[in-house]
């Protein structure tokens, strides 16, 4: 006897099969790093965010493991109740030291980015708050205004004209504005001067999105550093399993911010806290990228030698200077033809389509890690040359 309800759901996971958007996930079967053993077959991948190469680094598993015999692989609770250990604190004091987007800044840590997104939103906003939303922005800082309740007005992409005319015909009393600075499927920046200006201008709380640019620009300290820009309107949201190369996020900003996040974040107050050893492995590495500017440097070179050598593929190539580079194939079947191409020839670049990126401009995300070889760089245009022959 059917179901109708999981009949439905049968219906509609074809739909989205037959249009090209279904999704599976790959079993990785090896350690974190520029080479990955998929299906029992080894690939160079140019799919992760391990931008400097720090997810395998072996300094790093020493460290976890001391930290695990140390503090055991536990929180046992949220933040406020009995889960912010020392070594928290002590990441968070370094983290604010360090990035501070702002004079005296204060930091506060969270286990992904998501959540961190979603705690700046919802805590600094409400329903007579308006949020002004970059429209490539990441989903979590869409879904925190929808937890906040909060009006949400999407502006034209990187278009800081576009959101001053929205922000001159608000009537509301208060307002944030939202925006990646590294944009996760284009690989472009957020124009911050001019929104810094505008959220001065304005009156409004700018929160930026720096999971991508924390740990490769600005000597790693983040986009902002890159472009000399601090204000006190500024709520900084950077990732650590990325360019990090472990997990969580954090959040820098004023400690007047960072304490209402304290007090009155739901995702914040209702989660258990990462475990004390991922503090203190992220301490082992947060000092690593502090000193890695040969990586950065060497991450910047493949960045380079790819964008010379892809110039005459038949796909549009972002217009982007990090380690984000989109191939924008267009439809979803067909960049998912691509990838699997990709993969027949040792190269692993699995499609990006709809949701995750508009309709109409599905892409192969290739991105760049400092661990990666020159030799590896090469073999994924050998690769994309090869593909694109087999299409004609």
């Amino acid at each position: 006897m059917s179901d109708p309800l999981i009949d439905s759901l049968e219906r509609s996971l074809a739909a989205r099969e037959a249009a090209g958007l279904g999704r599976r996930r790959r079993v990785v079967e090896s350690r974190a790093g520029p080479r990955v053993v998929v299906d029992g077959r080894e690939l160079v991948a140019f799919a992760s965010n391990d931008y400097l190469g720090l997810a395998g680094e072996p300094s790093l598993a020493e460290a976890a493991g001391e930290a695990a015999r140390r503090w055991g692989v536990g929180s046992t609770a949220s933040h406020l109740v009995c889960g912010h250990y020392a070594p928290h604190e002590a990441l968070e004091r370094e983290i604010a030291d360090w990035v501070a987007p702002c004079a005296g800044a204060r930091a506060v840590t969270f286990s992904t980015g998501y959540l961190a997104n979603l705690a700046i939103v919802s805590a600094l906003a409400d329903r007579e708050t308006e949020v002004f939303a970059d429209r490539l922005n990441h989903a979590c800082l869409n879904d925190g205004a929808l937890l906040a309740r909060s009006p949400l007005v999407r502006y034209a992409h990187g278009d800081a004209e576009a959101l001053a005319a929205r922000l001159g015909s608000s009537g509301a009393p208060r307002k944030l504005i939202a925006t990646d600075a590294v944009f996760s499927m284009d690989g472009d920046i957020a124009p911050l001067a001019e929104l810094v200006a505008l959220a001065q201008a304005h009156d409004a709380w700018l929160v930026v999105d720096d999971a991508h640019g924390f740990g490769v620009l600005g000597g790693g300290r983040g986009t902002l550093a890159e472009l000399g820009l601090a204000s006190p309107r500024i709520v900084l949201m950077g990732t650590l399993g990325k360019a990090a190369g472990v997990a969580g996020a954090f959040v820098a900003a004023h400690p007047a911010v960072v304490e209402t996040i304290l007090q009155t974040a739901r995702p914040y107050l209702f989660t258990t806290a990462a475990p004390p050893m991922l503090a203190e492995t992220l301490r082992a590495s947060l000092a690593l990228v502090r000193a890695g500017e040969w990586r950065r440097e060497r991450l910047a070179r493949h960045v380079a030698r790819f964008r010379a050598g892809a110039a005459d593929l038949p796909w549009r190539i972002g217009d982007s200077r990090t380690p984000i580079q989109p191939l924008v194939v267009g439809d979803a079947l067909e960049a998912t033809r691509l990838s699997q191409a990709l993969e027949r020839r040792g190269v692993f670049v699995p499609a990006i389509r709809p949701p995750t990126v508009p309709e109409g401009t599905s892409r192969l995300r290739v991105s760049f890690s400092a661990a990666h070889e020159d030799d590896d760089v090469d073999a994924l245009l050998r690769a994309l040359a090869g593909a694109a022959r087999e299409a004609r």
